[in-house]
């Protein structure tokens, strides 16, 4: 009896980011959208329009959801940053809008132990800043679907463009290994800036 051949459907392939969109990063204005956007939608406005802002600190979607309040020195304004993938522990400064924000949010919560709640209470989940990432992003009319790591990726391309050396920026987003950081500084147009005399 011939052997019956079953086949199985697999799902299409998931397309590559650089056929999504035509970069990995946001620019300024674009994450000074994403954050009105935020702000405005439903009744989380504050958190997720706090939440966004911890991309000045470069923090990467696991350290943005494992932040506790015992990392944040509010008194002082410092946020002690765990970086994950093996990367570099380090120590930022907070600013003046930032140190509002979260005082607003540990007061609206008090006595809990993350800083970015859930429904629930409990610290949100990496899917649940995903989607509040791209909610924001679609809500900002953004021509480009957005994911976290683009604002990581803005405040590395941010600060390089801003002259920070490649060394320090090492060490603001915890990169072990320097090749990660280089991509910043060798794409910043501001190396350009004076070839042309207009």
């Amino acid at each position: 009896m011939p052997r019956r051949s079953f086949s199985v459907k697999l799902p299409p392939p998931k397309p590559r980011n650089s056929e999504r969109r035509a970069r990995e990063y946001l620019t300024p204005s674009e994450v000074e959208n994403l954050l009105r956007a935020a702000r405005q939608r439903g009744r989380y406005g504050q958190r997720d329009a706090t939440l966004l802002p911890m991309y000045r600190h470069g923090l990467r979607v696991a350290e943005v959801v494992g932040l506790r309040w015992d990392m944040l020195d509010l008194k002082t304004a410092v946020l002690y940053v765990r970086r994950v993938e093996n990367g570099a522990a380090t120590v930022h400064p907070l600013r003046g809008p930032e140190l509002r924000a979260l005082r607003q949010l540990q007061h609206a919560a008090p006595g809990m132990a993350y800083v970015f709640l859930s429904e629930q209470g409990g610290p949100l989940t990496a899917r649940a800043v995903h989607h509040i990432v791209a909610q924001a992003g679609v809500a900002a009319a953004l021509p480009f679907p957005v994911h976290p790591h683009m604002l990581h990726h803005a405040c590395g391309f941010y600060l390089a463009n801003q002259g920070v050396d490649t060394h320090t920026l090492q060490q603001y987003l915890g990169h072990r290994n320097i090749q990660h950081t280089v991509h910043y500084t060798e794409l910043t147009p501001n190396r350009f800036q004076d070839f042309w005399e207009d």
